[in-house]
């Protein structure tokens, strides 16, 4: 089941904001992370995490509604703008977000902007 990117972008907001060794998100770090979740969903279960495209951009992967719905913060860290948090249907599917967070979390937005340019979609 395809879920909304925006409940799953907030997720990823709310997860960055929760973990101690992270700032918030900036717009770049998201497009990224929201790029890195739907590539291993893919891979794992065969279908989307959400149905929305992502578009190869000059800066890398990015999703043009969630992109532009936080365009607005500039380069500065995203609050999330849910504080509930938003639980997958599946465990399997929660297990593999959480997976995929903890793979990529740690890198820099720019440091992800390169990893993803690097390597074939």
């Amino acid at each position: 089941m395809a879920y909304n990117v925006f409940d799953i972008a907030n997720k990823l907001l709310l997860a960055a904001e929760d973990d101690i060794r992270m700032e918030l998100y900036t717009n770049l770090k998201l497009q990224k992370m929201l790029y890195y979740q739907q590539g291993y969903h893919l891979a794992t279960f065969g279908t989307p995490l959400f149905d929305d495209e992502i578009e190869a951009w000059l800066y890398g992967p990015a999703e043009p509604r969630v992109f532009e719905h936080f365009r607005r913060h500039g380069r500065m860290g995203i609050p999330p703008e849910n504080r509930e948090p938003f639980i997958m249907d599946d465990a399997e599917e929660e297990r593999i977000f959480h997976e995929v967070f903890e793979a990529y979390a740690a890198f820099s937005a720019y440091g992800l902007m390169v990893k993803s340019q690097g390597e074939p979609p």
